[in-house]
């Protein structure tokens, strides 16, 4: 039996031999497709070459792609574990053709791999073809079909519509049909009851889809209308998990050598087996599946975070730490410990989990750390809810608390409902379903993207010249309108171009076009598209066709260049003060301030920032020039000592910048002279993610705005004390002399808290045995509390204090305060402010003895206090 390390090598031996070169995976985390967060498909990485924007290398390609899909049309999150064959992070292995061989060689190869190779029996296979589209006026792929007749009985050849069997890269852009592989992998006794045919594209989780021939032949355009590429283009994608199922014999994804190094992990850890408890079984697989994603993704520099694909990596993290908690009863954090586990099975296809073993460890950590807190913190939240749901009368949770514990404290669903009906209660599904509609509309506001076909005024190719020049002659290549968020702008391409594009954390290049006659168009971002510079203008020029000289703002690049060129400064100086294990692994680089992440486990202190800081700005006094590489070997680039960026993907020949001794890969804007900084200030240290600090910093001009700022704001203090010539002294003297009056006035108003509290005592009702202390009118807060908390202090039993005061901005304020043998009796503060609070349009809460409530209307605080009243019975 193959192994699945056999398996992903016998495939890239095999198109290696029919003249493909093997390129290694890209990153799962996608950097300059604004249309995509994650790599979704194989052919992700050739986007550029498939649009046409860059000529291919390489006519014929195969790899292993690592793959996740979790959003948008292809999100399998919620099958993930359930059945035997859906996946988060996947691998595609995949070939492809750029305008060499088309249909014919692409379905005999697959055939020959399948069957001659890899020895799959030709009696279980199935293909698929797209059968037509009358509304398109395409008929059906006639020529697909007579080629799979040469392999496979007419029985075996079946039609598929277009949703199976017609593949679209996205609302525009190439398209074509496609031809699916299927495999029925059940008993001969099964087959002899349903054939095969009958369960092709029916989720049957014994009869899949293996493979899948991409035949690019049309363009998709805005108005839906097809016409024909250029050049076409193959395209295949085969499950390497799927595929590993088949040749091994196993009814499941996870029973191949794939996840069982995994799951076998897991039952060691858990102390549970796997195959005995659905539920176990199900989490086993969750975790198993989850733990690649995570690990892989931030392999590929992509964190847990609170936004976009780091709010990704994290939802799934916590549903596997869920699973964990849940149901292998995990109440601590266990599934970094299955990293070690994961790189023995995929170290040698994808070194890079190796080479962030001690990343992906601490990150994963922490992550499942926090959120076993935050899973505590909500079953607190929750069974308060329940308490108070019973308390009155009611048997269900409304949605909107339901929601709140999932959407802000990331509590799941799931377990909510789990826990609620342990105590006989329900949730209310249709309120909770109406606020996840509401949000999933919001996402989906937010990034309706809608583009125009583009209008083609030239041919040729863009070339970017900004290395060299802030000013060169262009004529426009195309352009389209696009609509997002309510606003329109238009995306210009241009043939030559000093715009740099924003990308590896450098924010596009902005300034204007020139027009023959000197009229001036705005050019206010530029954003890199599938290997293009695309300019971004609010309005078009008046006439497209003319040559227009294209010309960068050179204040704000050169801004921008020595903030970059400060990160590689820095990076080094980091290097040098910390250790060598220090490594770039994020940064933001803007006119204004530049970011640096990097690897490292505890915070800096002042004087190793002082340190960084000083070796910094030492290599700006040398004033070392730039020494630039434009198109170096890669090998060649590593042979000098150029430092490769966390997370990035490189081609062949690579851009290598030098200053001095720090030796990168980047295709960034730099100073020619490191004296063009002027100087380096760093302005705050942070922690980002386990074992990841941010610096952030200033340069140029900035810095002399910053100094400038702290000398005005030193003078005026000094003035403040007559220009002393010790202003530490006056200042430190100061302070002591403000504690001091600060101590004798927290003496001077608990005596007063005290005095107040026998006048009021000694104005006290006595209801029902009860001592009814009352204050209304107050504008102090924490006088109110004191008062309170004295009262209670004096009169320890049978007493009751109640006030309807306001804040310092005139906001109402309710508070409550019940001595605790009333509380035993019944009476509950908490629920008594958080009633009379919607008298006051507000809301609040406490203990049992204690609680306050602020509200929006003052109005109605003489209601709100009479509510009280009323409530506790007094």
């Amino acid at each position: 039996m193959l192994t699945a390390k056999q398996i992903r090598e016998s495939y890239k031996e095999f198109f290696r031999g029919k003249g493909h070169q093997i390129v290694p995976s890209a990153p799962m985390v996608v950097k300059d497709d604004p249309t995509l967060m994650f790599t979704n498909a194989g052919m992700n990485q050739f986007k550029d070459i498939i649009l046409g924007n860059v000529a291919p290398k390489y006519r014929r390609v195969a790899d292993s792609q690592k793959c996740l899909r979790v959003s948008g049309k292809h999100n399998d999150l919620e099958e993930v574990g359930m059945d035997t064959y859906h996946h988060t992070m996947f691998e595609m292995l995949g070939n492809w053709s750029f305008g060499d061989y088309f249909k014919k060689e692409a379905i005999d190869w697959a055939w020959e791999y399948l069957v001659d190779v890899l020895k799959l029996d030709p009696a279980n296979l199935y293909a698929t073809v797209f059968e037509g589209s009358e509304a398109e006026g395409l008929g059906r792929d006639d020529e697909a079909a007579s080629i799979w007749e040469r392999h496979l009985p007419q029985g075996h050849i079946i039609n598929g519509n277009k949703h199976d069997n017609f593949w679209e890269m996205g609302d525009t852009g190439p398209c074509g049909p496609c031809s699916e592989i299927h495999i029925d992998l059940r008993s001969e006794e099964e087959k002899a009851k349903i054939p095969g045919r009958e369960l092709v594209n029916h989720d049957h989780p014994q009869v899949i889809e293996i493979w899948n021939l991409v035949f690019m032949q049309y363009n998709r355009k805005a108005d839906g209308s097809l016409e024909p590429l250029p050049a076409k283009v193959i395209d295949t994608g085969m499950g390497f998990e799927r595929l590993c199922m088949a040749l091994q014999g196993k009814q499941s994804n996870y029973d191949t050598d794939v996840f069982t190094p995994l799951i076998g992990k897991i039952a060691e850890l858990s102390g549970l087996s796997y195959g005995k408890d659905a539920k176990v079984d199900i989490a086993m697989r969750v975790i198993a599946d989850h733990v690649r994603t995570i690990s892989f993704s931030i392999a590929d520099a992509q964190l847990p975070g609170n936004a976009k694909a780091g709010y990704v990596i994290r939802r799934i993290l916590r549903r596997a730490v869920r699973y964990a908690y849940t149901f292998l009863e995990q109440k601590q954090a266990f599934m970094y410990k299955l990293v070690d586990t994961l790189i023995e099975s995929m170290g040698d296809a994808y070194p890079e989990l190796e080479q962030q073993r001690e990343l992906i460890m601490r990150v994963i950590k922490e992550e499942e750390d926090a959120f076993l807190r935050t899973l505590e913190n909500g079953i607190r939240m929750l069974d308060s809810a329940i308490d108070e749901a019973k308390k009155s009368g009611r048997s269900e949770i409304s949605g909107k608390e339901a929601f709140v514990l999932y959407d802000t404290y990331g509590f799941p669903l799931d377990l909510t409902e789990l826990i609620l009906k342990e105590n006989g209660m329900t949730l209310d599904h249709a309120e909770f379903d109406a606020e996840m509609a509401q949000q999933k509309a919001r996402a989906r506001n937010a990034a309706s993207v809608e583009t125009d076909d583009w209008t083609v005024v030239n041919e040729g190719e863009q070339e970017f010249v900004g290395y060299d020049t802030l000013t060169v002659d262009a004529k426009i290549l195309r352009y389209r309108k696009v609509k997002q968020k309510k606003q329109e702008y238009y995306q210009v391409i241009l043939s030559e171009t000093p715009f740099y594009g924003e990308m590896g954390g450098q924010v596009g290049d902005r300034g204007v076009l020139v027009a023959p006659d000197g009229s001036v168009t705005e050019i206010y971002d530029t954003k890199r598209e599938n290997g293009i510079n695309v300019h971004l203008l609010k309005q078009l020029p008046a006439d497209v066709s003319l040559t227009y000289k294209a010309v960068v703002d050179g204040d704000v690049r050169m801004a921008i260049s020595c903030n970059h060129t400060a990160t590689h400064l820095l990076h080094e100086a980091l290097r040098e003060v910390l250790g060598t294990h220090v490594e770039q692994r994020g940064s933001f680089v803007s006119p204004d301030v530049l970011r640096f992440d990097f690897s490292h486990f505890q915070k800096l202190t002042l004087e190793e920032i002082s340190a960084v800081e000083h070796l910094a700005n030492s290599r700006v006094r040398q004033a070392i020039s730039l020494d630039e590489h434009r198109h170096l070997p890669i090998a060649e680039a590593r042979n000098i000592g150029a430092m490769a960026l966390f997370g990035e993907k490189y081609g062949d020949d690579v851009r290598v910048v030098r200053y001095g001794s720090s030796v990168e890969l980047c295709g960034g804007t730099h100073v020619a002279n490191t004296g063009n900084i002027g100087m380096i200030k760093i302005m705050s240290e942070s922690s980002v993610a386990a074992g990841i600090r941010r610096i952030e910093a200033i340069t140029g001009l900035n810095t002399e705005l910053e100094f400038e700022k702290h000398q005005g704001i030193m003078r005026e203090i000094a003035a403040m004390f007559n220009n002393v010539p010790n202003l530490v002294g006056a200042l430190r003297h100061a302070v002591e002399e403000n504690a001091e009056l600060k101590k004798q006035a927290e003496e001077f108003f608990q005596e007063r808290v005290s005095n107040m509290a026998n006048e009021l005592l000694g104005k006290a009702r006595s209801i029902n045995g009860i001592t009814v202390v009352e204050q209304t009118g107050l504008r102090m807060p924490d006088v109110v509390k004191n008062l309170a908390f004295k009262i209670r202090e004096k009169s320890p039993e049978h007493t009751v204090f109640v006030g309807a005061t306001y804040d310092p901005t005139n906001k109402p304020l309710l508070t409550v305060m019940v001595s605790e043998d009333l509380v035993k009796e019944g009476m509950n503060a908490s629920v008594t402010v958080r009633e009379a609070a919607k008298l006051i349009q507000g809301g609040g809460g406490g203990q049992p003895g204690f609680a306050q409530a602020g509200g929006k209307n003052k109005d109605s605080i003489a209601n709100a206090f009479d509510k009280m009243k009323q409530i506790l019975g007094i």
